[in-house]
């Protein structure tokens, strides 16, 4: 009988005992499960913060792009542009002015050599014209803003735009040969003929 109570004393420690064992195992096994997907999370977080730096970076450098040397030249055209249309020869001058200074500091360095000599010749005689723009009176404006605007046009198919554009058609001027120019914008605003028929001409196309 004793011998009886001694097995049945021993067996029950060893339940209790393995019970222990087994609780503190799940325990650690529960911790471990955490703390995984706490480095889960830190990893999934750390992967979205890395994919926003990502776009905004990517925004900045397209912000940039306007600033580029060619976005100084086209925002030169465009006050140029915006200056005939107004018939005002005096900003149309100092527009013209300042395309020559931008024209001047255009950097070639980036571009092959085939676009290097292609960028001399067109700047070269874009800068001619700007040079007119600045010391001629409106209709002599106009004529050289022709030519120019030809010259810019081919200047970006090189360079690209740092904005969109909408290259425009007069069909009336310079005795109905026509003429192109360049716009930030679809609407018609003609700078060959400005306040007399503004809105004479039509979009070509997208640039």
């Amino acid at each position: 009988m004793r011998n009886l109570r001694v097995n049945l004393g021993i067996a029950i420690l060893t339940f209790a005992t393995l019970t222990t064992i087994s609780c503190r195992d799940t325990n650690e096994g529960g911790d471990m499960d955490h703390s995984e997907m706490n480095h889960e999370n830190m990893n999934e977080g750390s992967e979205m913060m890395d994919g926003e730096n990502m776009m905004e970076g990517s925004g900045m450098m397209e912000g940039e792009s306007e600033n580029s040397q060619t976005g100084r030249i086209v925002n030169d055209y465009l006050q140029l542009k915006d200056a005939l249309v107004a018939d005002n020869v005096e900003e149309a001058a100092k527009a013209g002015g300042s395309l020559v200074a931008a024209f001047d500091g255009f950097n070639m360095s980036e571009y092959n050599e085939t676009q290097k000599q292609e960028l001399t010749e067109i700047i070269e005689d874009a800068k001619e014209h700007a040079e007119h723009i600045t010391m001629s009176d409106i209709a002599h404006q106009r004529e050289h803003f022709d030519i120019l605007s030809v010259d810019l046009a081919d200047m970006l198919e090189i360079t690209g735009s740092p904005k969109t554009l909408y290259q425009q058609f007069c069909p009336m001027y310079n005795d109905n040969k026509g003429a192109i120019w360049l716009s930030a914008s679809e609407e018609i605003r003609n700078p060959y003929y400005g306040q007399k028929m503004l809105k004479c001409g039509e979009v070509q196309k997208e640039i």
